[in-house]
């Protein structure tokens, strides 16, 4: 059984960086997505970063320039660089693994940027 291992939330100024590791306890292959995404309070979960086929990445339009995704398929690891943070960043992050078969999330890693 495979799990998702999440760390590097926490709590920081606006302006401050981040940076957030997700690892899989367990093999994944045939890795076709790593993601991030996050939910804050009162709002639906949204895609933050994906990256597709371990090359081609996309970024939520309020996070582009600011936040870089990063990953190994072959570690089945996959990191989420945060510079620049907003108050409105703050949320719980979470990472997802897809493979050609099954869908994986870790567990949630809070996020929380102060004015």
């Amino acid at each position: 059984q495979v799990q998702l291992v999440e760390s590097g939330g926490g709590l920081v100024q606006a302006g401050g960086s981040l940076r957030l590791s997700c690892a899989a306890v367990g093999s994944i292959s045939s890795i076709s997505i790593m993601a991030w995404h996050r939910q804050a309070p009162g709002k639906q979960r949204e895609m933050v970063a994906r990256i597709t086929s371990g090359t081609s990445t996309n970024y939520a339009d309020s996070v582009k320039g600011r936040f870089t995704i990063t990953g190994d398929n072959a570690k089945n690891v996959v990191y989420l660089q945060m510079i620049n943070l907003k108050p409105e960043d703050t949320a719980v992050y979470y990472c997802n693994i897809q493979d050609t078969m099954w869908s994986y999330w870790g567990q949630g890693t809070q996020v929380t940027v102060s004015s």
